[in-house]
């Protein structure tokens, strides 16, 4: 039997090449600094640094920076048990432009097909993500074969054990439409206990922008917590006790990228410490305002210190 984790994700892994040049293109940055990437991966770093038990599942390209992955999730304390090799396809890399405190541009590169995107449901451990006291994927994970049907088979065969989260995370450049997605998101939010997502994310999920009514759509599925981001007006979550809003938490913006992911290591803390929800929200909240205003996404993830200091020593 597989050691049970706090966390187990799934989901996009890679190198974010961010510019060290900030408020210009591309084509005037003149040096980058090279970081590990990917929304399930960084949220995996993000719970870790909290002193969670984590891993996730992916897989990288057989190349020097597939090697740098698998080296910064172990200085990251992150388990790369489940981290697979494709022998075919390349490590993918990010780029971003860096304009704060709102435009920060993204390039994927993704060529022909990530190696995230090409795991199957025979490369899983199903004993893994039953036995995990959180289990965390994706929607990009919908976006192609065999990905697909291999998240949707790791969430049926975790059958909403203990607390299963669908993060919304739509990218529109992963998919031919946003009717597509929402279909393939509809069905994996049969499967899972908490949805996170901003306005544009819920939109895509259950066909609503306005925060009250989105949540009451994600409820509606099934989902027992329905976390809605508001960008300047905060985070609304409602859960079977009630509904929440927490306000933003004041940061300058150095770059926006990772923040999410922040929030979501933040949230899985907050959950499995069984705090309130109220308590859980202003928490992440602060999470994702200590990275925002960082310029690297996995190196800048907070310690529960550093979130409490930005919350001024209050939960």
């Amino acid at each position: 039997m597989t050691t049970g984790f706090d966390l187990v994700t799934m989901g996009r892994i890679g190198v974010d090449v961010y510019p060290e040049q900030i408020g210009v293109g591309l084509e005037d940055v003149t040096s980058f600094g090279k970081y590990l990437g990917g929304s399930a991966t960084n949220v995996a770093v993000a719970a870790a640094r909290y002193g969670r038990a984590s891993a996730v599942i992916t897989k990288t390209g057989d190349d020097p920076f597939g090697r740098f992955l698998h080296r910064a999730l172990a200085g990251y304390g992150v388990d790369d048990r489940f981290v697979g090799t494709s022998p075919r396809l390349p490590t993918p890399v990010t780029f971003c432009e860096i304009f704060p405190p709102d435009d920060f541009p993204l390039y994927f590169y993704r060529f022909p097909k990530a190696p995230d995107l090409d795991i199957s449901a025979d490369e899983l451990d199903f004993d893994a993500i039953r036995a995990a006291k959180v289990f965390w994927v994706t929607v990009t994970g919908l976006s192609q074969e065999p990905s697909r049907s291999a998240t949707l088979a790791a969430l049926e065969a975790r059958g909403r054990r203990g607390i299963t989260v669908l993060d919304l995370d739509y990218r529109p450049m992963f998919w031919d439409s946003r009717e597509q997605a929402r279909e393939w998101v509809g069905k994996a939010l049969e499967h899972v206990t908490v949805a996170v997502g901003n306005l544009d994310e819920c939109d895509t999920a259950v066909a609503v922008r306005e925060p009250r009514e989105a949540a009451k759509a994600l409820r509606d599925k099934g989902v027992s917590l329905a976390v809605v981001k508001q960008g300047p007006k905060g985070v609304l979550a409602v859960d079977d006790s009630g509904e929440v809003e927490v306000p933003p938490v004041p940061v300058e913006v150095v770059n926006g990228l990772g923040a999410g992911d922040a929030f979501g290591g933040a949230l899985v803390h907050g959950l499995l410490s069984g705090w309130d929800t109220a308590r859980v929200m202003r928490f992440a909240n602060a999470a994702g305002s200590h990275v925002a205003g960082q310029l690297s996404c996995s190196d800048a993830m907070p310690t529960e210190d550093q979130v409490l200091r930005k919350l001024g020593g209050k939960e």
